[in-house]
């Protein structure tokens, strides 16, 4: 009755592990979750059928107990030795399975983690240029600036003035300085002057309050930019390493391109069931070259996490600099829409550091139930 009771639960048990590797996923944390619940299975699948063995040892050792005769000894010393080697099967077995949903497991994150650094990576290609910065930052951008400019050349005192370089043409301080310089040697009229001046007080104000903060911006996104690349170069290397032991030599970008996830499956089967024909040194070996890559995944997503942790602190600040602007309010008829969509693309480059590329949740005693199968509190 009890052996009945546990290929129940077993089946069951086998059932719910089985349910796990059907259903394809996009979030890292769902997968570790995953990974630890198929652990958990897998170590309770073999602990029954491990006790079942026991059992049978058990009766064994009863039997051996009473036997009288030289003959049932041996028979009992013989089953006795089979069902240990059944045991220590087993216990193999569990091993290797675990092994298994481990590595695949990582694999999954890493093709997971690898869509979101190039994600990133597209993000910080289609963020604003310098090109566009300076478009928004330099009051010579601006068509009402410009024409005020060509305004006051015609009307300024050609014997006492001058005209700039064209590389002082283009410096915003330079400029501005020329232009009331012009303003006030000019012809023009009091009420003249005063009506151009409101032309442009906005962008003026804006532009010379604006400039240093939007070009911060520029060069920090170019930085995180910068980061992303090494990341991407860091996932790239992991799963080259990752990949090595089972014989697949494809690059991460490669495998994605071709969509040849498949094939790593396949060489990881082939590995196992070499790594299960194996004995002794050989096998150990084997072990440790599948075991190792998993430590190197959660060095990467360490990695990975402080990345994104620091992306979103820039990205907080970017939108503390972008609301400093004191006049907005006023001039807001007046400020570029650049100034605007870049509001725009940094809120919404919050929000994807925080849900779309968020940090997975690795914690101690997660990762010491993905390390070595442990739980501290079973």
């Amino acid at each position: 009755m009890k052996t009945i009771k546990y290929i129940v639960v077993l089946f069951l048990l086998v059932a719910k592990a089985n349910a796990f590797v059907k259903v394809e996923n996009s979030d890292p944390d769902e997968i570790v979750a995953e990974l630890i619940n198929e652990i958990k299975a897998i170590n309770h699948k073999f602990e029954l059928l491990i006790d079942i063995k026991q059992e049978e040892l058990n009766e064994i050792n009863k039997s051996l107990a009473v036997a009288y005769s030289t003959e049932q000894k041996v028979d009992l010393l013989v089953k006795k030795d089979f069902v240990i080697t059944e045991i220590n099967d087993l216990l193999k077995e569990s091993s290797g399975e675990i092994s298994k949903i481990r590595y695949l497991k990582g694999l999954q994150i890493i093709k997971i983690l690898y869509e979101k650094v190039l994600g990133l990576d597209h993000h910080f290609a289609s963020v604003r240029t310098l090109n566009e910065i300076n478009k928004i930052s330099n009051p010579n951008q601006y068509p009402e600036y410009e024409k005020l400019k060509e305004l006051l050349a015609s009307k300024k005192d050609k014997k006492a003035g001058f005209d700039l370089t064209s590389v002082l043409g283009t410096n915003t301080i330079v400029s501005v300085v020329q232009t009331f310089s012009n303003m006030f040697s000019s012809s023009l009229t009091k009420e003249e002057k005063e009506k151009e001046l409101a032309n442009v007080d906005c962008i003026l104000d804006f532009t010379l309050s604006m400039q240093n903060d939007l070009n911060t911006i520029y060069f920090e996104t170019a930085f995180l930019q910068t980061s992303n690349d090494k990341i991407k170069q860091e996932i790239e290397l992991l799963f080259k390493d990752y990949t090595k032991p089972i014989g697949y030599v494809a690059s991460l970008e490669n495998c994605r391109g071709s969509d040849d996830w498949e094939t790593v499956n396949q060489k990881m089967e082939e590995y196992l069931s070499k790594m299960k024909a194996a004995t002794g040194t050989t096998q150990f070996k084997m072990q440790v070259n599948l075991e190792f890559p998993i430590d190197r995944l959660l060095q990467f997503i360490t990695q990975y996490n402080n990345f994104i942790d620091q992306g979103g602190k820039f990205y907080e600040k970017f939108k503390i600099i972008l609301n400093s602007y004191e006049n907005e309010k006023q001039c807001e008829t007046k400020l570029p829409l650049e100034y605007k969509k870049l509001k725009a693309d940094i809120d919404v480059a919050i929000n994807k550091f925080n849900v779309a590329y968020k940090p997975v949740e690795i914690n101690g005693t997660k990762m010491k139930e993905i390390l070595y199968g442990l739980n501290e509190f079973d």
